[in-house]
């Protein structure tokens, strides 16, 4: 991979500077569990006593990874039996509840049982944008190599995308991947029985009988854990810090969402590569629809690195227009501004603790 930064010598890099090309094996290899979710295993996730839905989606993903590790070991006269289904399993629930937990978890249990290469991992945006830059059929030759694909944030807000992989998923069934998925469901509506998971087995009607709904209740995570003022920082204090971090970039706001629209999406996170810290000026309220996806999708990769993030100009307050949290891409908004707060506040937290800015 190339990436041409033409920051001076000396000087903090630009995000707006990087344009980086990643050959097509890349776009692929990449597709693995975030270093966010690096040490996740079925053996830390805390399962909440006061929601018995997790302990049970634990326990069943544990024999779901037994399934498709035993299924992938070679047996004896395998040429004459007949082939099974492979087994697929979709995880239905709010944000923060642990789903990509959960779902990582599978991922390094089915790799530690058959070895590197054997499973995929992507949000439902990388696979769309992976189809976008390979093509469909080249897409589904990589995919079926693989013993399991899992899919995070399964979204059902964009019926070509839907279809596309409804499509992508029916084709590595058919070839004996087996598949794992989480949805995105919107926290107010957890009281509307299986509302996420009856829309997105309707979406996926020709695979739908083959997916096991296993539900997971509870409250989002990083609402509890993390307090936090949630107060925009100073330009001033973000270009200051910047300037002394290594690793650190600085952009103006409107400069780095003018250069994601020359980007394809799923060179994004090559984009991050070596970055510790992103620093943003003159941050304000998004009002186009296009600007504010891509956005998304950066604010993806960011908390995959667990890049922290300083927010000048308003910060994240109002990032994101009344209308667009109310229309059809409100589930990608939400999941988005609960990311993105976590990572301002740490970024925050850097603030307050270098002696020469904090006050």
């Amino acid at each position: 991979m190339t990436i041409t930064d033409h920051g001076a010598p000396g000087t903090t890099r630009s995000l707006a500077l990087v344009r980086p090309e990643v050959p097509a094996d890349r776009l692929v290899e990449d597709m693995v569990p975030p270093p966010h979710f690096a040490e996740a295993r079925f053996t830390t996730y805390r399962a909440n006593p006061a929601h018995p839905s997790q302990a049970r989606a634990l326990a069943r993903l544990g024999e779901f990874a037994g399934q498709v590790v035993d299924g992938a070991r070679p047996r004896p006269f395998a040429a004459f039996r007949r082939k099974s289904t492979p087994p697929a399993v979709y995880l239905d629930g709010g944000f923060g509840v642990g789903k990509t937990h959960l779902l990582t978890s599978l991922a390094h249990a089915v790799t530690a049982g058959l070895g590197p290469g054997a499973v995929t991992y992507g949000t439902f945006v990388e696979y769309t944008n992976l189809v976008g830059a390979l093509g469909f059929l080249p897409t589904v030759e990589a995919l079926a190599a693989r013993r399991l694909v899992c899919i995070d944030e399964f979204e059902l807000d964009d019926a070509g995308d839907t279809t596309l992989m409804s499509r992508l998923l029916r084709e590595l069934a058919d070839r004996g991947v087996a598949l794992a998925a989480t949805s995105n469901t919107l926290p107010d509506a957890l009281g509307e029985g299986r509302f996420a998971a009856e829309d997105f087995l309707r979406e996926i009607q020709a695979l739908a009988a083959r997916f096991e709904v296993l539900r997971v209740d509870g409250e989002d995570y990083r609402h509890r854990d993390v307090v936090t003022d949630a107060r925009p920082l100073r330009d001033d204090d973000v270009v200051a810090l910047a300037t002394t971090r290594e690793g650190a970039t600085l952009d103006a706001f409107d400069d780095l969402t003018a250069h994601l629209a020359t980007v394809h999406p799923s060179r994004y996170g090559a984009m991050l590569d070596g970055v510790a810290l992103v620093a943003l000026t003159g941050v304000r309220p998004v009002t186009r629809q296009d600007v504010a996806l891509r956005l998304v999708v950066l604010v993806d990769r960011l908390y995959d690195r667990d890049v922290p993030v300083l927010l000048g100009g308003s910060g994240e307050h109002g990032l994101f227009t009344e209308e667009m949290l109310a229309g059809g891409y409100r589930k990608k908004y939400y999941r988005a501004l609960s990311r993105l707060g976590a990572l301002a506040e740490e970024g925050r937290r850097l603030v307050r603790d270098e002696p020469a800015i904090a006050r």
